[in-house]
């Protein structure tokens, strides 16, 4: 049987790449033959990860873009198609605040503004929306795509000092729900994977605390937080044709901190 996890000839596209989650999905799929475009809001990241995938031989370019920005999104994914001719694989990876490195909101819900819940928006939805239409009309003439959405699990259980956070992955994963039900039809697939705490260069400052991170593991069944290859491993299957059939699901990767029937 060949194998369904190979993507030699496949072009992929992984927002906020220059680091962290992001960073090891670039990793994998250039591993298994994808060609990978790497994006970053800091082009020297985007530019530094690419490297080091063409090191190990693979086909690689660095693209500094805000995905919150359509504009800019219009600009990153002609570049890729003047580069390699098309998107097959998406993974919208992007999030957080955007550049900034911290995902706390520092103060109550009710003593938040509209001005204070636009960095979530902006980059958390909107960056899922920019990015996502602009891939799919390829995508659908080629009649084949693969997207994968980064969410969390704060999105689907809810946490008190992620509501704004919390509110725009959900509707990350309806985004999901809804493009998969549209584009079905063309093969092409769109699902989504909700993390837990990962460590990574943004969630490191807070991991530092060690009460902070004992009290974080004792809400893992399993006793240990993330780390960016379980998300990897995950978006490589679901960017496959060992996923053709599965589409418009959430999965979570979260050590068992919640379940989903």
């Amino acid at each position: 049987m060949s194998n369904l996890l190979n993507l030699d000839g496949r072009v992929a596209l992984v927002t906020g790449a220059g680091q962290g989650v992001g960073a090891e999905i670039a990793r994998h799929l250039a591993s298994s033959g994808a060609t990978v475009v790497v994006n970053d809001f800091y082009a020297d990241r985007a530019e530094k990860v690419a490297s080091e995938l063409a090191s190990t031989g693979a086909s690689a370019v660095g693209v500094g873009a805000d995905v919150s920005d359509y504009d800019d999104v219009r600009r990153m994914f002609q570049t890729s198609e003047e580069l390699f001719g098309r998107v097959d694989i998406l993974v919208n990876n992007a999030g957080n605040a955007g550049p900034s490195e911290s995902i706390v909101e520092t103060v109550p819900f009710w003593e938040t503004s509209p001005e204070d819940w636009d960095r979530w928006m902006r980059v958390n939805y909107y960056g899922v929306l920019n990015s996502t239409r602009l891939a799919l009309p390829g995508m659908v003439e080629r009649r084949y795509g693969r997207i994968v959405t980064i969410v969390s699990d704060a999105g689907r259980v809810g946490e008190p000092n992620f509501v704004v956070y919390a509110g725009a992955k959900a509707g990350a994963t309806g985004v999901m729900r809804s493009v998969a039900k549209a584009v079905g039809r063309y093969e092409i697939t769109a699902n989504s994977i909700a993390l837990a705490s990962t460590e990574t260069p943004t969630t490191a400052p807070a991991l530092a605390d060690e009460a902070v991170r004992k009290a974080m593991l004792s809400h893992y069944v399993v006793r240990r937080l993330g780390q960016p290859t379980d998300a990897a491993a995950l978006a490589l299957f679901l960017a496959s044709d060992a996923a053709s059939w599965i589409t418009g699901q959430t999965y979570p990767v979260n050590g068992g901190y919640s379940f989903s029937l």
